[in-house]
């Protein structure tokens, strides 16, 4: 066979390897947007049972795990292998589809199995989710490693693909059963099964130049590994309320000493920034997304979830296109031009009023948001390939940990205390006591909440019997909207992730200009 047959041969195997990989992501997207819009359904969070705080916590474990079993996989993903790792990520997958069929199938009969079920299942949706995404990006770098950031924005076009697609196919369906929307995740999960099975899977770059397994844990380095272990300290404290809170401060600290002694290394200087600005990229986006829907519900008349599809489709059709925008701006100009996009966005989401006005703020909001995530990792893989598998997923699942234990409970936060601004005028002849309360999470996030029942009691009963109904119409139409204003603040994280880059530009600048390291060229850091 020629030279040149057998480079097509190997090009025709890459992209047959690729677009596996990216109906792999889709599918982690069905298993995300149906879960999700199963949760936000009243019927059944009626019948299940649960409260808004229940509600969260049964969102919130399908965060969490998919963030620890990114960090796992790559740790030992070049030990256990790609094919071995795929298929755990199916089995976890197809087992939520046959828990979540179940669940809803006895429902009726017996709700407390069915809450079981569904939360469970979640756990092991989140783990097959997330070591997806530990095969998925190590096998793109590695196969275009000359042109990273590109074909890795084109391999996350998959994520808000499979968001529209799924996102449609549930609202369409409209009032068929839960068990059949749920079992959709079963189609695209046994077509990458089978596309996968039988391929081979390249070695990863790191280990094809030579570089240790210790090296590759040292550009990661103890500061890395001090924010994975503050972040899962947290979660263990969210995750077991009534657990002791030293002993997973301990376990904590165990993780990083032990860490550091292995590896007696810091870090990549550059590898740590990245990891800090990737915390509030991911609340940006994943921890809006989580929230756009219940924050817009009641600024429109039509299903809110469209919302959410419309700025998934644009994401996935510009991320197609990725290559020749990355080429014009840089990766760096790239994510400064999001910035201000997504700065402009969530702005205008804030205060906007009628379809058109709400759709032309989503859509920048969604040009800010679409190159976000592939882009930091193009980046890293970039500048840090020697950290191989591990430093390129560890700041996705720093993103997903970061959202899932301060994102989320912030945005919450930020909806209670505009409900807050928004009724105070009608309370100012009342103690505050009386209809707040102080919570907060981890000893971290301070907020008060709201008692709309107290507030009737309290303020509506002490004004004169004709003016109770239009005070009580008032009150209720600044509780329901105020949510919405949370976006405001929300626009302060891409204005820092501006501020940080804009320094990044400056520190490449210095040196000559952002330039990609490659491993296969003999270049090493």
């Amino acid at each position: 066979m020629s030279d040149t047959n057998a480079s097509q041969t190997q090009n025709e195997a890459n992209m047959f390897l690729f677009w596996g990989c990216f109906i792999a992501l889709i599918t982690t997207a069905f298993g995300f947007i149906t879960r999700m819009f199963l949760l936000d359904d009243p019927e059944i969070i009626k019948t299940l049972g649960l409260d808004p705080a229940q509600v969260g916590a049964f969102k919130g474990i399908q965060v969490w795990p998919f963030a620890l079993s990114i960090i796992i996989f790559s740790l030992i993903i070049d030990k256990v292998g790609y094919k071995f790792s795929m298929i755990f990520a199916f089995a976890c997958q197809f087992v939520w589809a046959v828990m979540g069929v179940f669940a809803l199938s006895t429902i009726d009969s017996d709700p407390e199995r069915a809450k079981s079920l569904i939360y469970w299942g979640g756990l092991i949706l989140a783990l097959g989710n997330g070591t997806v995404e530990a095969f998925i990006n190590p096998v793109v770098a590695t196969m275009f490693d000359k042109d990273k950031t590109k074909w890795l924005n084109i391999l996350h076009a998959g994520w808000p693909g499979g968001l529209v697609i799924a996102g449609i196919l549930t609202i369409l369906m409209g009032g068929l059963d839960w068990n059949i929307k749920l079992a959709t995740i079963a189609i695209p999960a046994c077509i990458y099964f089978v596309m996968l099975l039988k391929v081979e899977f390249p070695k990863q770059e790191r280990v094809a130049a030579g570089v240790s397994y210790k090296d590759m844990l040292s550009e990661f380095g103890i500061l890395g590994a001090a924010v994975v272990g503050f972040l899962v300290t947290l979660q263990l404290m969210d995750f077991f309320p009534d657990g002791n809170k030293m002993l997973f401060v301990g376990i904590g600290v165990v993780m990083v000493v032990s860490f550091g002694a292995y590896t007696k290394s810091l870090g990549r200087p550059l590898m740590f920034v990245l990891i800090l600005i990737m915390m509030p990229l991911a609340t940006t986006e994943i921890g809006t997304d989580g929230w756009i829907s219940g924050i817009m519900a009641n600024a429109v008349t039509f299903h809110a979830g469209w919302i959410l599809v419309y700025t998934s489709f644009i994401m996935m059709v510009l991320r197609f296109f990725a290559g020749p925008i990355v080429h014009g701006l840089s990766a760096l100009g790239l994510l400064m031009v999001s910035c201000v996009l997504a700065v402009a966005g969530l702005w205008c989401l804030s205060f906007a009023e009628g379809v058109a006005i709400i759709f032309a703020a989503a859509t920048l909001y969604a040009l800010g948001k679409t190159f976000f995530w592939p882009t930091m990792l193009g980046i890293v893989s970039e500048q840090t390939p020697r950290g191989g598998a591990l430093t390129l997923n560890a700041i996705s699942g720093i993103g997903m940990l970061a959202v899932g234990t301060l994102g989320f409970p912030y945005i919450g936060a930020l909806q209670a205390d505009k409900k807050i601004q928004a009724v105070k005028p009608y309370i100012q002849n009342v103690q505050e006591g009386d209809v707040l309360t102080e919570k907060s999470i981890y000893e971290i996030i301070k907020y008060q909440t709201l008692d709309m029942a107290k507030v009737d009691e309290l303020v509506i009963n002490k004004e004169p019997v004709a003016d109770q109904a239009k005070l009580k119409a008032d009150i209720e139409k600044a509780s329901v909207g105020s949510g919405q204003k949370a976006l405001y603040n929300m626009a302060f994280f891409p204005l820092v992730m501006f501020v940080c880059y804009v320094l990044i530009w400056f520190y490449f600048r210095s040196k000559g200009g952002y330039k990609p390291v490659s491993l296969s060229d003999g270049q090493q850091l």
